[in-house]
């Protein structure tokens, strides 16, 4: 079985060597990367896998977030050219695994029935910690939600991935996949997303000014269509991002009292897994800033 996973990329230097190998280490055989206009390594990254026969690099230059034919292109891909089997779409911010990583995501795979073809995933979030803590995310950020909602307020959604189809489409958000225009029936899994969208105030503010652009400059989609991006930016563009940002930030005192109400799950696996992939064959590949 093959299993390729495609990742759109910009400006994701602190967290793309982790997210590559932490899947590797999980069974992924090949990714697909796109990147979208970095300027801050991201690219660099990309080439070293591409160089180590593990990945494939595009290049994006239109700068609309035009995100479901962009992840359509490489999941289409996926299949031609790369002969996937199972395909995950990804994003840079997102860690695929089952409830233990000892079975890795390759092998849960096979355990799914001949006739599904899509299965969804979902997801929350690990929390921001502390700003003066300057250690890579996969050190501080070991405190999940054990329910996650959206900057809007509203469940955070699964995402969905699929067997390697020629003709795939994928929704805008990676939320839902299609053949011949039908949204292909997704039933729950083996897999979820363990999601680091807010990772320090830089990352963040970076991410939602560049995307949330983007999103304005895309005439295809409704407006409604990347709202959480677009509320963000226009909070961004009235000086109160940084305000929203310091609000999800945990300091350790608050992360005990929400441990013990349950709200948050302490959850140190994607260190453990990045920390022994280290010792394996295919060395991490640190970008420095």
């Amino acid at each position: 079985m093959k299993l390729v996973m495609t990742l759109l990329v910009r400006d994701e230097a602190d967290i793309l060597c982790e997210n590559i190998q932490f899947h590797i280490a999980q069974g992924v055989d090949f990714f697909i990367v796109t990147d979208n206009l970095s300027t801050d390594g991201t690219r660099e990254i990309v080439e070293t896998y591409v160089r180590q026969g593990m990945a494939a690099c595009l290049f994006e230059p239109t700068d609309d977030y035009s995100q479901h034919r962009w992840v359509t292109r490489m999941a289409r891909m996926a299949a031609q050219d790369y002969g996937a089997d199972w395909v995950i779409n990804g994003d840079a911010d997102e860690f695929w695994m089952g409830a233990s990583t000892a079975v890795s995501v390759k092998a849960h795979l096979q355990g799914i029935g001949s006739t599904v073809e899509c299965v969804e995933a979902p997801r929350t979030n690990c929390v921001p910690t502390e700003p003066e803590d300057d250690r890579p995310f996969a050190e501080r950020m070991v405190f999940r939600e054990r329910r996650s909602l959206n900057a809007d307020g509203r469940p955070l959604p699964s995402k969905v991935f699929h067997r390697g189809f020629h003709d795939i489409e994928i929704e805008q958000g990676n939320h839902r996949a299609l053949r011949a225009g039908r949204p292909l029936a997704a039933v729950p899994g083996p897999l979820h997303i363990v999601h680091y969208p807010v990772r320090s105030y830089a990352q963040f503010e970076n991410k939602i000014k560049k995307g949330g652009a983007a999103y304005l400059r895309n005439t295809r989609l409704p407006a409604s269509v990347g709202s959480t991006w677009r509320n963000l930016y226009r909070l961004w563009q009235s000086g109160g991002l940084e305000a929203h940002y310091e609000r999800m930030v945990v300091i350790a005192a608050r992360a005990d009292e929400r441990l013990r109400s349950g709200d948050l799950i302490y959850d140190d696996t994607v260190m453990r897994v990045l920390r022994a992939s280290v010792k394996r064959e295919r060395p991490m590949v640190r970008h420095s800033t």
